[in-house]
């Protein structure tokens, strides 16, 4: 139920400022709107404000919305009120309302992740966990336990790291721009700070996934190595381990944090059915051997191991939050940074660098609103704030039936002169509407595959 009314939440705010900024614009240029619509199909609820001309709606499917305006091209327009028509107005204003839906979402985003900046979040600090063998991180010479104080790609300036999520952030988009990163560490023990340079542009980024982070190295932050929630009948309980031990050694190598912990338990499957091994944990203050043989277990096509228990402690927090111009600039920056990934993501998918499995659609986009809403609100408005920046950098795209093709229009009138004639409108629009089907589908595709995997 939290799912279903999350993402109808997300839904109906998201289509509701974008239809807005049509509408605001659209009334301050002078043109009447007579339709305000949130969803298609059979209206469900209609009303009509004081003295106003516009109908507003809300329609039975959701997915979308429309503004309709008097316009000469859809019905007769009486003489008197020709001045008020849509195609009546000037290239410039005609321009400005279409482009003010995708501007309304990129100023939501601005606003949420403002809001997010203002009222603080607890992040885990950057302290970074044991590398995965052969990932990027350890190639690099991490080991576990370094503090990243400051980062920024290599042979630009850096910048103050305030948790985890922020280097996580810097990482994400090294990784897809193909670009190095440096980090400046300390250590809690007190050996010397140094400078260290993740070469993230040796990478394989087709798919952004999960993955990506592991091949990087640094997918989590450093946690105690352990054992949380055992499960009833799991290698873990057949083997004697409690919840709120201590795991100090697996096969007499020392255990750092719970990531690396994690990997080790994963890669016992690699090679066949896990071998039993001798842990060495602390419970109580006392030092106890146990021997732990992992279950092969099959995470799509992949075998790995698993032990069934929770591995690993909540990581150490900080709070981080900015003042009113602080948080405003991080909100544009951030809309700025998400708006030039999804666009490079885009490019890339359209060239073939990067897999069409990065293509979501509604089903993912639910799955995520729920899981980001029983996160709390914070993790919501983020998630608000992301797929409102998607939905404005995708209808400002130059694709025929969304508003960055309508701008495209209107560049070549400007350019030219001379308005796109009907034949190729018509053209260019069903090329359009093949295109946006054929991404739907695919996204679609995508949702299915990945809750069926």
């Amino acid at each position: 139920m939290l799912t279903i009314v999350a993402f109808v939440v997300a839904l109906g705010l998201l289509i509701a400022v974008h239809e807005y900024g049509h509408y605001r614009v659209a009334v301050l240029c002078g043109v009447k709107v007579l339709r305000f619509s949130i969803g298609f199909g059979k209206v469900i609820i209609r009303w009509r404000l004081k003295d106003s001309p516009t109908e507003f709606v809300i329609g039975a499917f959701p997915l979308g919305g429309y503004v309709k305006m008097l316009d000469e091209r859809e019905a007769p327009v009486a003489t008197e009120e020709r001045h008020r028509a849509f195609n009546t107005q000037p290239l410039r204003a005609r321009a400005a309302i279409v482009a003010a839906g995708p501007i309304a979402n990129l100023m939501l985003a601005v606003l949420l992740y403002s809001i997010v900046n203002w009222g603080g979040v607890d992040h885990p600090k950057a302290i970074l966990a044991t590398p995965p063998a052969g990932s990027v991180a350890e190639r690099a010479g991490i080991a576990g336990g370094e503090l990243v104080t400051r980062a920024g790609f290599d042979g630009a300036p850096s910048h103050d790291v305030e948790s985890f999520e922020d280097m996580r952030w810097l990482l994400t988009r090294g990784a897809l721009e193909g670009r190095d990163v440096r980090l400046a560490v300390t250590y809690v023990s007190g050996a010397k700070a140094r400078d260290i340079l993740l070469r993230l542009s040796e990478l394989d980024v087709s798919n952004a996934d999960a993955q990506l982070f592991r091949d990087i190295g640094i997918a989590g932050p450093l946690t105690r190595p352990v054992i949380g929630e055992v499960v009833a009948e799991g290698a873990a309980s057949r083997a004697g381990l409690r919840q709120g031990d201590l795991v100090l050694k697996v096969g007499g190598e020392l255990v750092v944090d719970g990531q690396q912990l994690r990997e080790w338990i994963r890669a016992t499957a690699k090679s066949g059915e896990p071998a039993e091994t001798r842990w060495t944990i602390e419970r109580n203050g006392s030092s106890l051997e146990l021997l732990v043989k992992p279950e092969k277990k099959l995470e799509g096509s992949v075998a790995v191991g698993k032990i069934g228990a929770y591995v690993g402690s909540p990581p150490e927090f900080v709070t981080v939050r900015y003042g009113f111009f602080e948080g405003v600039w991080g909100g544009i920056t951030r809309t700025w940074e998400v708006s030039v990934l999804t666009l490079r993501m885009m490019g890339k998918m359209l060239i073939g660098e990067a897999s069409l499995k990065n293509l979501s659609g509604p089903l993912t986009i639910a799955d995520y609103a729920g899981k980001s809403a029983s996160l709390g609100l914070t993790q919501y408005l983020v998630f608000l704030a992301l797929i409102s920046v998607s939905l404005g950098v995708l209808n400002l795209l130059p694709l025929p039936v969304l508003d960055g093709g309508h701008l495209m229009y209107y560049l070549w009138e400007g350019l030219t002169g001379k308005a796109v004639s009907d034949v190729w409108m018509e053209r260019m629009q069903r090329g359009g509407v093949a295109a946006l089907m054929a991404m739907m589908l695919i996204a679609v595709f995508n949702d299915v595959t990945r809750l069926l995997g």
